[in-house]
């Protein structure tokens, strides 16, 4: 069975996400506190084999570069958002005390395709508008929504490259097409479903 643990991180209250069974995880969005999200992976006993990117603003990928070196694994990110890791200019940090740049991904994602990757089975699709590469990961009863979709509300556009009707397209055709009883753990704040946002969310309604 597909277990996630949620670990909120950083000044703005970013959520990576450890997705595990048995022995096996994978890495969601590390934004910061790498030694919280260390010492979780310690306790759960597991070994990560990844790390998935949604995008790649500086808030979701703080840590990546001591996960990397920590763990030595691969990193799977949109191939519109590829040249974000090393550019802090496009990942927003530029203007941070530390701004960051990380190595180029291992990995560039093919939309719409089902992976597997030690065990752990989920699609990748397109949610952009929050940025250009924005993507999801479905789950078999769960979704990863990034900043795209989050508890009533989405994410922010306002930033550069964001599309606001890239936004609503891609949360209408990828996401509210899912089960109403799909769980949805967004990037910022607190776990919702599919149905309370069809029905809730003030931005579809």
């Amino acid at each position: 069975m597909t277990k996630i643990k949620q670990l909120i991180t950083g000044s703005i209250e970013e959520n990576c996400y450890i997705i595990y069974q048995d022995e096996t995880a994978l890495i969601i969005d590390p934004g910061a506190d790498f030694q919280k999200i260390k010492q979780t992976i310690e306790q759960l006993h597991v070994t990560p084999i990844a790390v998935l990117l949604t995008h790649c603003h500086y808030d979701h990928i703080g840590a990546l570069e001591e996960i990397r070196s920590t763990y030595t694994i691969p990193v799977y990110v949109s191939s519109l958002e590829k040249d974000w890791l090393m550019s802090p200019v496009l990942n927003l940090s530029a203007s941070l005390f530390n701004p960051i740049i990380a190595r180029p991904a291992e990995y560039e994602f093919e939309m719409m395709k089902d992976y597997t990757l030690g065990g752990l089975e989920f699609r990748v699709v397109p949610t952009p508008g929050h940025s250009p590469g924005g993507v999801s990961f479905i789950f078999s009863d769960f979704v990863i929504t990034g900043d795209a979709l989050f508890k009533n509300s989405i994410g922010r556009s306002d930033l550069p490259f964001s599309r606001p009707s890239d936004l609503l397209q891609g949360i209408n055709e990828q996401l509210f097409t899912l089960a109403n009883e799909m769980h949805i753990y967004p990037g910022h704040g607190e776990r919702s479903t599919i149905g309370q946002e069809k029905q809730f969310n003030p931005f579809f309604n």
